[in-house]
């Protein structure tokens, strides 16, 4: 969250094989007569993860129990719409209408705001809940992270789901105290948090939000820092999980009217010198940065995209409705428990502008067949880990996206004119907490409509990576624009000129 109106003054060389061939659900997972055996010993898990469809949500939304304060009581007085101005159900209305299957309600932390929550937010989320049933609404909060910027507390959908979240709230959020001497702004009470989360039943989610918006240059961090995330993963690999690859606040340079605001920084990132790249953070956005770093050590730390709704650009604010921009696609059968477990474990792409609406990347090595290969552990999608067969092995990877022709929510037709593979080394975890970069990331192949075959709506493409010898992993990412690396965003951009899309990694693991 930023101000909640606009200010006016204010990712091995590798060997192509551009046999590319269609990509057909039927050569790629079932192999002729072998299918009706495997089928009749298909786990519970394996029925989920074959019935499952990309599905699109936001886990980073605001609503009128995002309150300010008046400080002139004591203790202050929650003022209800103070930040963000709408109800929960108006939310999740929109959610629906831009496209979206699940959300999540994160408001602002405060003074004694956990009973804010409790009492009153958490009561108009159930009827929420009620009045659209075709968004699956969780609930959580903005939580105030103690001694970094703020993050997502996505809490698992349970009966207890209300007092899970007061209890962490008024346990641990920075914010909370009244009167508040900042203790609780240490490292020390996030780890403690992490603990008491690992302690629950049902573990919850953390997501950083806009990680380097308090940035002061290309590297030089803020609020959040590659120690604090690094600690946060290895207390509670679980929990904490990733960041805001695209953080919210997208539509800063549209005025209510729909002209331009030459002022407007993508994300509110307002210090020149740190902007976004492309819509997305430069954590994410730049080859061999901080992500590349964290995957490097063979950490599961996932990136998405989200709204930060809070005032949208037609009401003054500088904000897309959940859905109208930005979407985190998560791999999963629509329910709360399989979403949360899905996002968890980082079967998820995201993108903006609706550039693409499915993304499905496949690795294989080894075998005789892909069942074959599955079964032996020799295949991999978003998120999973290949393991390699011998000491050297060829891994074929083909992708398969929708770039859909419906128009997106600014009467758009974007096209997909480019799709990076990008490929880094995994050699263990760093002994400087403070390392952001991977100097092995590299993109080993740009892919062009003249490498592609395209089907309708559906993109195919096949690439071989040769003598694949190392732990290692590879992501994607894609672009409508002709920059070979998302540059930075100046103020007064238009966002939907720039887009792209991030897939999150897959890893290859070695037997060495």
């Amino acid at each position: 969250m930023k101000s909640r109106f606009k200010k006016k003054a204010i990712p091995f060389i590798a060997t192509t094989v551009l046999a590319t061939t269609a990509l057909s659900t039927q050569t790629l997972f079932n192999e002729g007569s072998n299918q009706k055996a495997e089928a009749q010993s298909f786990s519970k898990e394996e029925v989920k993860k074959k019935d499952a469809t990309w599905l699109a949500g936001d886990h980073h939304i605001h609503s009128e129990w995002s309150v300010g304060w008046d400080n002139s009581t004591n203790p202050p007085t929650a003022i209800r719409g103070g930040d963000a101005i709408y109800p929960t159900v108006k939310n999740a209305e929109n959610a629906k209408k831009y496209g979206l299957d699940w959300m999540v309600t994160t408001d602002h932390g405060g003074p004694n705001h956990s009973k804010v929550n409790l009492e009153q937010a958490y009561p108009e989320l159930l009827k929420s809940r009620q009045a659209v049933p075709e968004v699956l609404q969780f609930y959580g909060m903005e939580f105030d992270t103690p001694a970094a910027d703020h993050s997502s507390l996505i809490i698992p959908k349970s009966d207890n789901e209300s007092t899970t979240l007061y209890e962490i709230e008024s346990q641990f959020n920075k914010r909370e105290p009244f009167p508040n001497d900042g203790s609780r702004d240490t490292e020390e009470t996030m780890i403690q948090a992490l603990n008491f989360m690992k302690g629950l039943d049902e573990l919850p989610i953390v997501i950083a939000h806009h990680p380097s918006r308090s940035a002061t240059g290309i590297g030089v961090w803020g609020q959040d820092t590659p120690q604090e995330f690094r600690n946060w993963n290895d207390t509670a690999p679980n929990i904490a999980i990733g960041m805001e690859g695209a953080p919210g606040h997208q539509a800063t340079s549209i005025n209510s009217d729909g002209s331009n605001d030459p002022n407007g920084a993508r994300g509110s990132y307002g210090n020149k010198n740190a902007p976004t790249m492309g819509g997305f953070d430069q954590m994410t956005a730049k080859v061999g940065g901080l992500w590349d770093s964290m995957l490097g050590e063979g950490r599961h730390w996932w990136i998405t995209a989200t709204s930060d709704s809070h005032v949208n650009w037609r009401d003054g604010g500088g904000d897309f409705w959940p859905g109208e921009y930005s979407k985190t696609y998560v791999k999963s059968v629509k329910d709360y428990e399989n979403i949360m477990e899905n996002l968890r474990n980082g079967h998820v792409f995201v993108t903006t502008g609706d550039l693409i609406s499915e993304l499905d990347i496949k690795v294989q090595a080894g075998g005789k067949s892909p069942l074959h290969a599955v079964a032996k552990g020799n295949s991999a999608s978003i998120g999973e880990t290949l393991t390699l067969p011998g000491k050297k092995s060829d891994v074929t990877v083909t992708i398969r996206l929708k770039d859909p022709n419906a128009a997106n929510a600014n009467g758009d037709k974007p096209n997909v004119k480019r799709v990076d593979l990008i490929m880094g080394e995994v050699n263990g975890k760093v002994s400087d907490k403070s390392t952001a970069e991977n100097p092995t990331t590299k993109v080993v192949k740009r892919f062009t409509e003249a490498d592609w075959k395209q089907d309708g709506e559906y993109i195919s493409i096949t690439y071989t990576l040769n003598d694949v010898d190392k732990d290692s992993y590879i992501r994607l990412r894609g672009t409508n624009t002709e920059q070979l690396e998302p540059a930075a965003d100046p103020k007064g951009e238009n966002p939907w000129t720039d887009l792209w899309f991030y897939s999150n990694p897959i890893f290859m693991q070695s037997s060495k």
